[in-house]
């Protein structure tokens, strides 16, 4: 079991704030300018969506070295829990690696694997900035396990069900909920922030402090934040890239009134 205490304070996304959960974006498009004026905004991390977006990986690179340099942590959602999207973020130097649609267990016991250098894990080794371009020693393997964060997604009721099970393995250190699709398979329809839905955070919650493990998900109203706040989250995000441009762009139309 890892535990945020034995992880250290640079492991824990919001271990500065201890109250508060680490305040995110979602990155859609590789937009640099996005990244900028949300540091300035006083967001504290950005998760690159390598999974519904459209960044490619080589700017997927230049993002996680720029942002990193301008004080963002970063996540990457990869497009897919396999073993080349997971090692690619992480040799980019991410500091996390989001992993979407776990279905189970063992497909969680697998895809996190690719996340930890042996013995934990399987992860492969390249030549990377992780390494500083320089040669590598048990040392950096042990240290780059511990940076580096792994969050299998819960959106499926088979993951629900399993979650603290998932939560147990060594190779997670926490994990990140998909509200919309995990209400669409519970077959509940579009997510709405119900009771249903509510109990489902709950009960990751409740794992996730039985496990000593962290847990995040997305927060953009003040319903969810309170919730994610009361229930100890560690990382949540509270918009994206496209919402806040259309936002932006509605509150310039607004001007014209009834015209």
């Amino acid at each position: 079991m890892v535990s945020r205490k034995s992880r250290g304070q640079t492991k824990d996304p919001g271990a500065s704030k201890p109250n508060s959960p680490e305040l995110a974006f979602w990155l859609e498009y590789a937009s640099l300018l996005a990244c900028e004026i949300a540091v300035q905004l006083g967001y504290e991390a950005v998760i690159l969506d390598l999974e519904h977006g459209v960044i490619g990986q080589e700017m997927a690179d230049v993002l996680t070295m720029t942002c990193k340099s301008i004080g963002l942590r970063v996540y990457s959602r990869v497009a897919s829990a396999d073993r080349v999207p997971v090692q690619h973020a992480l040799d980019s130097g991410a500091d996390g690696v989001i992993l979407p649609q776990i279905t189970c267990l063992e497909e969680a016991r697998e895809a996190t694997a690719y996340a930890k250098y042996p013995p934990l894990g399987t992860r492969g080794v390249g030549y990377n900035r992780t390494m500083k371009y320089d040669a590598s020693t048990s040392r950096f393997f042990d240290a780059e396990n511990k940076r580096s964060v792994c969050l299998p997604m819960i959106e499926t009721a088979e993951a629900l069900a399993e979650v603290e099970a998932i939560l147990r393995l060594e190779t997670v250190d926490g994990v990140f909920v998909g509200p919309s699709d995990l209400s669409m398979m519970r077959g509940r329809g579009p997510f709405e922030a119900t009771a249903e839905d509510l109990a489902d955070f709950e009960k990751i919650a409740s794992a996730a402090a039985n496990v000593g493990k962290i847990w995040g998900l997305p927060a953009p109203g003040q319903k969810i934040f309170d919730f994610a706040v009361q229930h100890h989250a560690a990382l949540v995000t509270l918009c994206d890239d496209l919402t806040a441009l259309r936002i932006g762009l509605a509150e310039g139309l607004a001007v014209v009134g009834g015209r």
